[in-house]
């Protein structure tokens, strides 16, 4: 084994960066296509569909297809839903009052807290969750752009093609006054585009109740039902839905309907530069077995007075002469006692 030379203090050096990326697959900005999968099943009060419904970004039939989002809706009375015990007469125990408990749980601790936006408290919310694969560390405030789309038509899947309403989170405004919840940080939903509201945030919020709040690191977007007009396609159904109007198949048709969601991901990423000196009287006699004989004598006569070697690696060892890790060259460095090399060693995680 070569010589190894421990690095000073001020050699290694660490950075932290935050990158920031498209979530959508295939680096896709904005999610204007979105499928959902005609397997999904609604036949009983405890389907999948019944709770929510996926999103992906192909036809379900493409082996490419894969989920964006997921949405969802929760009452904490049960209503928009049928009970349990299939009586569709009736609700209570049903898909929604679990969807309810379920979010409130993550984001409070508990099932006893009621969700409000600004000062208005709703029996219901309607719930955005980004899949987790789509995004690295959290979800990027201020990049929100939702669009809901008009929908003043009684069939799923249909619309008018007005957009009625544009939200985004209101970061700009609560840069470093972010609310911190268990789900991470808290901001309002408001009308308006690239984290700045339309009009004052202020009145937004505390006047009319906002439309909801976003959890980016968490990849969470919970919406006030309360806050849609009646001619908004996620326009609310109180009543026992059944599997063509159910609420979170209402706010799908809103978003799939409008084409525009955007929302960028966001890594934190930290690296260490490690400067690695070689200084003119070292690592000029290369360890490779040909330079010598049997006899330890040097075969190539020149190298004798003028030993030269070439640098094509760099390996980092620890305390245990363990070696750690290698960086490659993307072409030889020439090194003999008249030069010296300073290489820069980037290690990200």
């Amino acid at each position: 084994m070569a010589n190894l030379v421990r690095y000073s203090d001020g050699d290694v050096v660490v950075s932290t960066d935050n990158l920031t990326t498209s979530t959508w697959s295939d680096n896709t900005n904005n999610l204007q296509t979105a499928h959902t999968s005609s397997l999904t099943s609604y036949a009983t009060p405890t389907s999948s569909g019944q709770f929510f419904l996926e999103v992906h970004n192909k036809a379900t039939t493409d082996t490419t297809s894969q989920v964006q989002y997921a949405v969802a809706y929760g009452h904490r009375h049960g209503s928009g839903s049928p009970d349990f015990t299939n009586d569709i007469g009736s609700f209570g125990f049903g898909a929604s009052r679990t969807i309810y408990n379920q979010y409130r749980q993550l984001v409070f601790g508990d099932e006893t807290q009621n969700f409000t936006f600004g000062s208005h408290t709703p029996d219901d919310i309607y719930v955005i969750n980004v899949e987790r694969a789509r995004f690295k560390h959290n979800l990027k405030p201020g990049t929100l752009n939702l669009k809901l789309e008009n929908a003043n038509v009684a069939s799923i899947g249909q619309s008018d093609g007005t957009i009625t309403l544009e939200l985004t989170d209101d970061s700009v405004f609560s840069t470093g006054s972010a609310t911190v919840t268990n789900l991470g940080r808290q901001f309002n939903i408001v009308s308006g585009s690239n984290g700045q509201a339309v009009g004052n945030v202020v009145n937004q919020v505390a006047a009319s109740s906002s439309y909801g709040l976003f959890y980016p690191d968490a990849g969470v977007i919970i919406l006030n039902p309360d806050n849609f007009g009646g001619n908004l396609a996620a326009a609310k159904n109180t009543g026992v839905s059944t599997n063509t109007d159910l609420n979170h198949r209402k706010l799908y048709q809103a978003i799939s309907g409008a084409k525009h969601f955007i929302v960028d991901s966001q890594e934190k990423v930290t690296s260490q530069y490690y400067f690695t000196r070689a200084k003119n009287n070292e690592f000029n006699y290369t360890t490779n077995p040909s330079f010598v004989d049997n006899n330890g004598d040097v075969n190539i006569n020149s190298f004798i007075d003028n030993p030269q070697t070439f640098i094509t690696t760099v390996g980092l060892y620890n305390d245990n002469n363990d070696l750690v890790a290698v960086a490659k060259l993307s072409q030889p460095v020439t090194k003999d006692f008249t030069k010296e090399a300073l290489i820069r060693v980037k290690l990200d995680y």
